[in-house]
């Protein structure tokens, strides 16, 4: 009982609300939450200092996770019951029972595929970005096959800022872009500005030995920034836009 006690007492009371959550929507589910849907249950912005927890509750051996694998959380249900954090038959019925439809059904009848999440862009002033390699996203998004066409080399961003409001992208909405490192007149591309090492999403126009990033925003304030060509590089073509409401 007291090794219970310690093992308890081990862990901050943010990391208890954390496993209190991902048990309660295990139950409801049938399936792990996403970093992101447990840093906003608990308050927390920074998907880094999510990741930061869980890996402290794995080291208490009452997770496993899976860093490739989107959503790849699972409970120690055994270990949970054992330190009596749930009740003596809490998780039997989640461990015997198959993902909701969403997850498999779903998938196969509309041959759904999944998008990494890899932080923000700026539609505004550029800002400095954190950048994240495709296994260790902060999130996924499933989507349609078909409205993609060609699915190689997705990725996604969320969307900071209304330079690019006439282009129906809001401040909140998700764009999906293909990793590519050239674009053509007019695409609206995410475009690395190599001395500020800032990112911004703007159209993008090769104009002699410069670069313009236009806006998409009739207010003033935003203007095209001018650029050496040697100094932007583009890092995705966006080919798709999700409204987030």
């Amino acid at each position: 009982m007291s090794a219970n006690g310690d093992k308890a007492k081990k862990l901050s009371e943010r990391q208890k609300e954390i496993l209190r959550f991902i048990v309660t929507f295990f139950r409801a589910n049938r399936f792990p939450p996403s970093i992101r849907e447990i840093g906003e249950k608990v308050g927390i912005s920074s998907t880094s200092v999510v990741s930061y927890n869980l890996r402290k509750l794995v080291d208490e051996d009452l997770l496993e996770r899976r860093a490739d694998v989107s959503r790849g959380l699972s409970v120690k249900w055994d270990r949970l019951r054992e330190l009596g954090m749930v009740d003596d038959h809490d998780g039997a019925d989640v461990e015997s029972a198959p993902p909701r439809p969403r997850q498999t059904e779903a998938r196969r009848s509309f041959n759904l595929i999944q998008v990494p999440v890899l932080g923000h862009i700026a539609a505004g002033v550029p800002i400095q970005v954190e950048g994240r390699e495709a296994s260790n996203p902060e999130d996924v998004i499933e989507m349609a096959e078909a409205l993609l066409g060609n699915t190689d080399n997705l990725f996604a961003l969320r969307v900071t800022g209304d330079s690019m409001i006439d282009a129906s992208v809001l401040d909140g909405d998700i764009v999906i872009l293909r990793q590519q490192e050239t674009a053509d007149n007019g695409d609206m591309v995410a475009a690395w500005i190599v001395d500020e090492e800032e990112t911004t999403l703007k159209y993008l126009f090769r104009e002699g030995p410069n670069v313009r990033l236009q806006p998409a925003n009739p207010n003033p304030t935003y203007q095209p920034l001018i650029k050496p060509a040697d100094k932007v590089r583009v890092n995705g073509k966006v080919v798709s836009v999700i409204r987030v409401v």
